[in-house]
């Protein structure tokens, strides 16, 4: 349908926007909201200068935003629900603008300030009948139209309704709808709010958790350190016994060859005396120096395999494989269940290497999956 255009006054819509204009009252001035409008943390607005006032009156000592001292903040209770607003030495020029409503408030002021004829509405004059106004809605085809199509015209079939009833009905869901979009934006925020907080949280565990890992494996890496060197101290005492024994015996066997060469020294100097009297009064007793020394028993030495150090191999794979399979617990709950086995399970002897490791609370939260196997020490 065409339709030709007319003016005619507006219907009254003054209830609906009495309805919104509730909306935008301040609770302290008890005005329309002016700007700025600041959003508190319970999600409830305030006009900047009302909201600055209470928290002026609850802070008396509190500098102002053009002192040059340093502030430490303050706090005052919202006026709508008491919560307790915490505010940083910015004070209320640290909350955020609720734009939203400001903007709806200028809207607002804009339709209530219009001059009448300009809210006059703009008439819809039927063409097919010049004479007729659009004066009632086509609730079938959803459009508005004129008594003369619904007697005789082309919605004559069709189920009707005056115009100003359904004007008046969308205008009222019109204006739920808008009071309802800035609640639902207050929940939002409110959210919003709320999973900002989860994710400084999550942070915070985050690094806490960090540090205590780096603690723990801290402790693992000091528990190596000091078995390292108690078995290198152990070798270290089995190798220089050895050596002092071995050079023990190398001290005993030089002075023997020094006294043996010496003596066959001697010995050939003797047998070079052409006086056969002189030769006869040494020979005797180089004779018995060479018998007594020839008997001298030199039997003493290293028995085989002595320089053998093999005792001290070690066998770590069972405790490198327990290390790689370090994983978070996931059953608090279990930790102080009995292991399988009962006495027989608490009995067993702990792996060599980690049975110094301390039970305090800088070890709780990582234990090692069960190995398939283990692998005994050499």
């Amino acid at each position: 349908m065409n339709f030709a255009v007319g003016f005619k006054p507006m219907l009254g819509t003054s209830q609906s926007m009495d309805n919104l204009e509730k909306q935008l009252i301040c609770p302290i001035c008890l005005e329309m909201f002016t700007k700025p409008v600041v959003i508190l943390p319970c999600q409830h607005n305030l006009c900047r200068k009302c909201a600055n006032d209470i928290f002026q009156a609850s802070n008396p000592l509190w500098q102002s935003r053009g002192s040059t001292s340093v502030s430490s903040g303050g706090r005052f209770r919202c006026p709508s629900c008491r919560h307790e607003v915490v505010l940083d030495r910015h004070g209320v020029y640290g909350l955020q603008r609720n734009l939203l409503v400001e903007n709806i408030i200028d809207i607002y002021k804009q339709e209530s300030s219009r001059p009448l004829h300009a809210k006059a509405e703009q008439q819809l004059m039927c063409e097919e009948h010049e004479e007729e106004k659009i004066n009632i809605y086509c609730l079938s085809c959803e459009t508005p139209t004129c008594s003369m199509c619904k007697v005789f015209g082309a919605h004559k079939d069709c189920e009707v309704a005056p115009l100003a009833n359904v004007y008046k009905r969308q205008k009222g869901e019109l204006s739920d709808g808008i009071a309802m979009l800035v609640a639902g934006n207050d929940r939002i925020q409110a959210i919003i709010s709320q999973m900002e907080e989860i994710c400084k949280t999550i942070e915070e565990n985050g690094r806490r958790q960090k540090q205590h890992l780096c603690l723990r494996f801290d402790s693992l890496y000091s528990i190596l350190e000091e078995r390292k060197k108690e078995l290198l101290q152990e070798v270290g005492r089995e190798q220089e016994e050895k050596v002092q024994r071995v050079r023990g015996l190398i001290r005993q066997y030089g002075d023997h060859l020094e006294v043996s060469s010496k003596l066959v020294e001697s010995a050939i100097q003797s047998m070079e005396e052409p006086q056969m009297a002189v030769y006869l009064q040494q020979a005797k007793e180089l004779i018995k120096k060479i018998t007594d020394m020839s008997k001298v028993s030199m039997s003493s030495r290293p028995e085989p395999g002595y320089e053998n150090m093999d005792r001290f191999s070690i066998n770590v794979e069972h405790v490198a494989e327990m290390l790689r399979t370090i994983e978070f617990q996931t059953d608090h709950a279990g930790e102080d269940a009995e292991p399988e086995g009962g006495d027989a399970a608490r009995e067993e002897d702990p792996p060599e290497g980690l049975a110094e490791a301390p039970e305090g609370p800088e070890n709780v939260g990582l234990r090692p999956k069960p190995a398939s196997a283990s692998h005994g020490p050499h």
